[in-house]
């Protein structure tokens, strides 16, 4: 019998099943001796080839999108099924879902590089003339074997404009200024790209351009991103980078009196006045989402 996620999630309420490789009997090997699984799967890494991989989760095309899947990005793959779907973790942020077997290769050479600008092309050749392949988004990785005439020749031969990249360790310095490149961008929930994403997928994309861990969802990120200040306080106390936090939302404070978050709302990424969100929010407030800020997160400087 299939277990759904919610039963098993309500069977181990000690394990969030959403970075935890366990489903239908199948479970990672680290997890042997942790949960009862008719089979441990040591796993293969692989390497997301596509622009951007929709992980789902169900393996099926219009399951909820959980989250997507950068190019470059590494995952363990622990099971497959004969539908062209792919079950497994992602190393950077460990979230657990199915993806396009399509959207998957055995790993290349590792990225040299990254993309800053919100997406660019990949060309088959030195000019900008020919039909772009591909598109890859912010964030994106590739391997890079040479630059010339202001154009990087990736491994596998495509030319991306090297203004687009910049060095995999090199980072940006204001993951504010980085969020608001995204203004105007539509709410896509799961997205992680110029073509759609949501609050948390904001916040993530931000503070990983930055060199900063984070997790995906904005429950997680609540958990584990800097330090809690008093968020009783009038508005006007935000300092800029605070992570202000509702149940299921959250957004980045601008400064005093402003902040910028993608929402459900405007259906995209806004820069608005602090006081107007925090009444709106407050008065769609429901069991799961919106209501009362119940923290604000300060990072580190």
């Amino acid at each position: 019998m299939r277990c759904s996620r919610r039963a098993m999630a309500e069977a181990l309420p000690d394990l969030d099943l959403r970075v935890t490789p366990f489903r239908d009997g199948v479970a990672a090997k680290y997890l042997d001796g942790k949960v009862t699984a008719a089979r441990f799967v040591e796993g293969r890494v692989m390497e997301v080839v596509a622009p951007a991989a929709p992980l789902r989760r169900e393996p099926r095309p219009d399951a909820p999108l959980d989250t997507e899947a950068l190019k470059g990005e590494r995952v363990t793959i622990y099971d497959t099924n004969t539908e062209g779907w792919a079950w497994g973790q992602l190393a950077a942020d460990n979230y657990v879902g199915w993806l396009p077997s399509a959207a998957l290769a055995v790993p290349g050479p590792a990225p040299t590089h990254k993309v800053t600008s919100l997406r660019t092309f990949v060309f088959l050749g030195p000019s900008i003339k020919l039909p772009p392949v591909e598109a890859p988004p912010f964030g994106a990785r590739l391997h890079v074997a040479r630059i010339a005439d202001r154009m990087a020749i990736t491994s596998s031969g495509g030319h991306v404009p090297a203004a687009h990249l910049a060095p995999v360790d090199e980072n940006e310095r204001d993951f504010v200024a980085v969020a608001e490149r995204f203004v105007g961008t539509p709410y896509l929930w799961g997205g992680k790209t110029v073509l759609g994403l949501d609050c948390s997928g904001l916040v993530q994309i931000a503070l990983s351009a930055c060199g900063v861990p984070c997790p995906r969802d904005s429950d997680m990120q609540e958990r584990a991103l800097g330090t809690a200040v008093n968020h009783q306080a009038r508005f006007f106390e935000f300092e800029g980078g605070d992570l202000i936090f509702w149940r299921g939302h959250v957004a980045i404070a601008g400064g005093r009196d402003s902040l910028v978050h993608a929402n459900a709302f405007h259906m995209a990424v806004v820069v608005e006045p602090v006081s107007e969100a925090i009444t709106r929010i407050r008065g769609m407030g429901d069991a799961r989402m919106g209501g009362e800020i119940t923290s604000v997160r300060r990072l580190s400087a």
